[in-house]
């Protein structure tokens, strides 16, 4: 149950700001209210469901600053984990990010956008790995688990930001490969500062 709702959400059939009526989705789904009942507890935990006065259970959306701060917080996380990285990467794992760029690369320019955000959260997986294994990783990925991104709204949908984000993870590369510290983190901090301006853009937000 928690997982057909979940995927009902991440792919966008569950849009943000819908109301979830634990009556309805028990009905549809043919289950009892029981098991309807602890998914929405276990998605509310998990930051995909949230609860407001007169409407019940409803898929979350971010604020515009709830957004503008993710933005920011990934860009302090990430951008340490990229100095890091820097300082830590081996040959093994610098190959593992140029050939996934590659791939990424082909893709975009074959016009097959559809595994680009998953390939691309794989690629800042890999630096954060690279850089702060013990614990940065780790809060990354929470972030990631309790803030995700419907595929139907991904970033990565839109050629212009697609190209400019792959030319970044480029940049990125360079300095990594070269072992610069300061570069690799200044440009993830400016890679993640242009996503969320894109993602405010995209949002409608000045």
């Amino acid at each position: 149950m928690h997982q057909v709702l979940r995927e009902e959400i991440m792919s966008g059939e569950l849009s943000a700001g819908t109301a979830v009526p634990q009556d309805e989705i028990a009905r549809r789904l043919g289950v009892s209210i029981t098991p309807v009942r602890e998914a929405l507890r276990r998605l509310e935990s998990e930051g995909l469901i949230s609860y407001r006065s007169h409407r019940g259970a409803t898929v979350s959306e971010l604020s515009s600053d709830a957004a503008r701060e993710l933005y920011l917080l990934r860009g302090a996380i990430e951008g340490l984990c990229a100095r890091l990285a820097a300082e830590r990467i081996t040959d093994t794992e610098l190959a593992a990010l140029f050939e996934l760029h590659e791939q990424m690369l082909r893709e975009h320019e074959a016009g097959h956008i559809d595994d680009l955000a998953e390939h691309s959260r794989r690629f800042h997986d890999l630096i954060a790995r690279a850089g702060g294994p013990a614990l940065l990783a780790e809060h990354l990925d929470a972030l990631w688990r309790n803030h995700p991104v419907p595929s139907t709204t991904s970033l990565w949908h839109e050629p212009g930001n697609a190209k400019q984000f792959l030319d970044q993870h480029g940049a990125l590369l360079e300095a990594l490969a070269a072992h610069d510290a300061v570069s690799a983190e200044r440009a993830m901090v400016e890679h993640l500062d242009e996503a969320g301006a894109a993602r405010n853009a995209q949002r409608g937000d000045s």
